[in-house]
């Protein structure tokens, strides 16, 4: 079997399931539809990553696919949807994938063609390989004889835990970020603001990829797909219990940020604030001493103290107590 990470575009396996059982390796694709035709109690599913234009033409030629989904598939960076063409439901899924080193969503896209005798799933991006969903569905015989329906709960179930595991690591990277903002130390020596607007942005993303799946899901579990049997209806229930726990998660997120956000601002404020009450106090008690300097500076005729023997003793007396009176009372009012 074919494997679906890191593979060039194109087909990456076509198979036969027939009674919940894979029958024999890879077919030709031009064999896929009439295998399924042949059988009464079996399926093809065909994986494609990236596709071209002329890839899924012929895919779509084969099983009669709608053409707005399959320009939909091939130009992907669609949104989370459930399109039904007659016989034929068209699912796209967001992928997510949470890269902990630099704190960046990469979303992805998996399209799934639902058919009574097919199920084509088109894979964009790194997140999410199908490989692993192919060979636990293969292990799973009874499952499979759900028929497509099947390949489609387990690739929602499975897009639906990365959703978590990412979740899981946005979370771990949102306490450090928080962390540092009331850490005066770490809040001060780390670009804190920046890190906080970075992860404000991969939040949003997150729920781009994460809330509008749950309008989808929940048509698939109130039975508005034929392809979709009673008992799997059920196991998408649950798949729709964890999606909508992920998506509430992701709104948590967003306003744990935007308080904090608020937060880390108003201690800057505030710090700046401190800054600038010391700056003014230091301003003023040299003020004090500069006037007087300036005063005696000027060189007039008559000033009688400059030559009085004590002048000099006094002024220099006078400059001490007045900025020593003025940094006692700055220090007392905690300006400095």
């Amino acid at each position: 079997m074919s494997h679906d990470k890191d593979v060039p575009a194109g087909i990456v396996d076509c198979a036969l399931y027939r009674d919940g059982v894979r029958v024999g390796g890879r077919i030709p694709l031009d064999l896929a539809l009439e295998s399924a035709q042949d059988v009464t109690d079996g399926f093809v599913w065909i994986g494609l990553y990236e596709p071209t234009t002329d890839q899924l033409a012929a895919v779509a030629a084969e099983f009669g696919l709608h053409p707005l989904a399959v320009e939909d598939a091939v130009n992907a960076h669609q949104r989370a949807k459930l399109e039904i063409y007659g016989d034929i439901a068209f699912t796209v899924f967001k992928t997510v994938r949470y890269v902990d080193p630099t704190e960046v969503i990469e979303v992805g896209e998996v399209m799934c063609f639902l058919g009574r005798k097919f199920v084509v799933t088109v894979r964009h991006g790194l997140a999410s390989p199908l490989t692993d969903v192919r060979r636990r569905l293969e292990s799973d015989p009874e499952l499979l004889r759900s028929g497509p329906g099947a390949v489609l709960y387990a690739v929602a179930d499975h897009i639906v835990d990365e959703y978590n595991l990412s979740g899981q690591g946005i979370s771990i990277d949102i306490d450090e970020a928080e962390f540092m903002v009331f850490d005066s130390a770490r809040s001060r020596a780390d670009n804190t603001t920046e890190r906080l607007y970075k992860l404000k942005r991969e939040v949003l993303e997150f729920r781009r990829a994460v809330r509008p799946l749950v309008e989808p899901l929940g048509r698939i579990v109130r039975g508005e797909l034929a392809a979709v049997d009673g008992r799997t209806r059920e196991y998408f229930r649950d798949v729709e219990d964890n999606l909508l726990r992920v998506a509430d998660r992701a709104d948590g997120f967003a306003e744990l940020l935007t308080g904090t956000l608020a937060a880390n601002m108003a201690q800057i404020q505030s710090r700046e604030n401190a800054d600038m009450r010391k700056i003014t106090a230091w301003v003023a008690i040299l003020s004090v001493n500069t006037l007087i300097v300036g005063i005696y500076g000027q060189n007039f005729v008559y000033m009688p103290e400059l030559r009085w023997r004590f002048g000099y003793p006094i002024m220099l007396t006078v400059m001490l107590t007045l900025s020593t009176a003025l940094y006692r009372g700055f220090k007392r009012n905690r300006w400095i």
